[in-house]
């Protein structure tokens, strides 16, 4: 507190002294907290901070408590004088951002995605280095990258770990949405994003800009409308009527998202979503109620879509996608409506310019007459490793994440690769809730995602148990 107030006291960033700074700094003041106390933008302090010529350095985690002189190379910063973290000359190396702190929506299904990616990347010749701050995850392990810095997953930070090492590249399709929001300040930096480009990964999160693509390339999407406050938003609800799904740009687990009937649920909800984000865009589309709900997760190397797999899920559309059970591959779904979510997934992949992965998902109308062919709509794609990818890699027994990165790096084509035949049978993805942890929590399940983990479920054919009893809970849902 008396730093803090202190620091108030101060007009200009100029006017910090060294001594004062590295105070700061040693207590634990990030930039951007010592930035939002003088009401001055975080690059001026940064730039403060390195004109004093105060800068991290890195030590080595001590792996054997002084019983042997250590040799890990496991890195934590400090503001010490000397640096133990010494860059490597005779390799060009990599970068790979991890997902941080397991939490509701980014779970360890992303630290499965990268430890593969550095799997890949030290297969492909290059130094893998690792940021991260988990000590849970096996990415955070000291063997697994050649080097492994535990640090957060912020730009700050970052910063200087590729001013030290100067990387070939960063990796940001590993991590989950964590990684994905540092992609514009590397872009911006001039850092080279290994894979698919800032500019067509931002196309994606930017709902409104998400759907324009999908008109321009005739892929049907359901009705919706961009909105900055309450008046829009209900001007396109009643325009696309009711229900609508409400939902801010840029979210990770269906934060914020919410399926409303009438003026004032959805004028509540949008008041509530930009009292948290007040500059977000909220897009609201058009709720297709009874429709099936499905996924696929493809790679694609500029040329050629190789689908991993695809998924149907057992709740209807509006559930989640981490939160429904889903059957790998699809078991209900026409031949021709399969098909034409390839079609869709191909041309996205090719608009988008992927290189690596992708994952698209889908909302199936069910014909409504004898004759007709069900309808297919785009709900979103995501180009980075989904939490699903794991779950199919693991089901098919294929290093799918390790080809994938390699087709990120561009040192390989799917074509280079044997891709084996899918065993017969079924995977089942199983949601699990930890409610027994939380008892004040809302259990039914909507757009926002509350599950924390997942299981997998083999069986021989549909006749198990397990599944048929998972297929009446379905049967349910889109009857009632």
């Amino acid at each position: 507190v008396q730093l803090e107030e202190q620091l108030m006291r101060i007009n200009v960033p100029e006017d910090i002294s060294e001594e004062f700074m590295r105070e700061l700094k040693t207590v634990g003041y990030s930039d951007a907290q010592i930035a939002w106390v003088m009401r001055v933008e975080e690059e001026q302090i940064t730039k403060r901070r390195k004109d004093l010529g105060i800068r991290r350095t890195y030590k080595m985690v001590d792996t054997c408590a002084a019983e042997f002189e250590a040799q890990t190379p496991y890195f934590y910063s400090t503001f010490d004088s000397e640096n133990e973290s010494i860059p490597s000359q005779d390799k060009k190396k990599i970068i790979v951002l991890g997902s941080g702190p397991n939490r509701i929506g980014q779970g360890i299904e992303f630290d499965y995605c990268c430890v593969h990616g550095l799997l890949a990347i030290k297969e492909a010749g290059y130094e893998s280095i690792m940021v991260n701050c988990n000590p849970e995850t096996v990415s955070t392990d000291f063997d697994i990258a050649d080097k492994l810095y535990f640090e957060p997953v912020f730009w700050e930070h970052l910063e200087e770990i590729i001013e030290l090492e100067k990387p070939e590249g960063v990796i940001v399709q590993l991590g989950g949405q964590t990684a994905l929001k540092l992609a514009e300040t590397l872009k911006a930096k001039g850092i080279p994003i290994i894979g698919t480009s800032f500019e067509n990964m931002d196309l994606c999160e930017d709902r409104g800009a998400f759907s324009d693509l999908l008109k321009e390339l005739e892929i049907p999407y359901p009705d919706y409308g961009v909105a900055s406050d309450a008046d829009e938003a209900l001007a396109i609800a009643n325009r696309v009527h009711y229900p609508v799904l409400v939902r801010p740009s840029y979210v990770l687990g269906g934060q914020d998202m919410r399926i409303v009937i009438n003026d004032n649920e959805l004028e509540r909800h949008v008041l509530h979503i930009l009292k948290h984000t007040p500059d977000n865009k909220i897009l609201v589309d058009h709720f297709l109620e009874r429709a099936k709900e499905a996924e696929i997760d493809a790679i694609f190397d500029g040329e050629e879509l190789h689908v991993m797999g695809i998924m149907e899920h057992i709740e209807p559309a509006g559930i989640h996608s981490g939160d429904s059970a889903a059957v790998l591959p699809t078991y209900s779904l026409s031949v021709d409506a399969v098909n034409t979510m390839v079609e869709y997934a191909e041309k996205l992949a090719k608009a988008l310019q992927i290189k690596g992965l992708i994952n698209i998902q889908f909302a199936i109308k069910p014909a409504r007459e004898e004759g007709e062919a069900d309808q297919v709509y785009v709900i979103e794609a995501n180009p980075r490793a989904s939490r699903t990818t794991p779950f199919i890699a693991k089901a098919y027994q294929v290093p799918y994440l390790q080809i994938a990165t390699k087709v990120m790096m561009g040192t390989h084509k799917l074509k280079d690769f044997n891709i084996q035949a899918r065993p017969a049978g079924f995977a089942i993805k199983v949601p699990v809730f930890s409610f027994d942890k939380f008892p004040n929590v809302d259990k039914q399940l909507g757009p926002e995602m509350k599950s924390t983990g997942e299981a997998i479920q083999f069986i021989k054919d549909l006749t198990d148990p397990f599944f048929r009893e998972l297929d009446r809970q379905r049967y349910m849902y889109l009857t009632r």
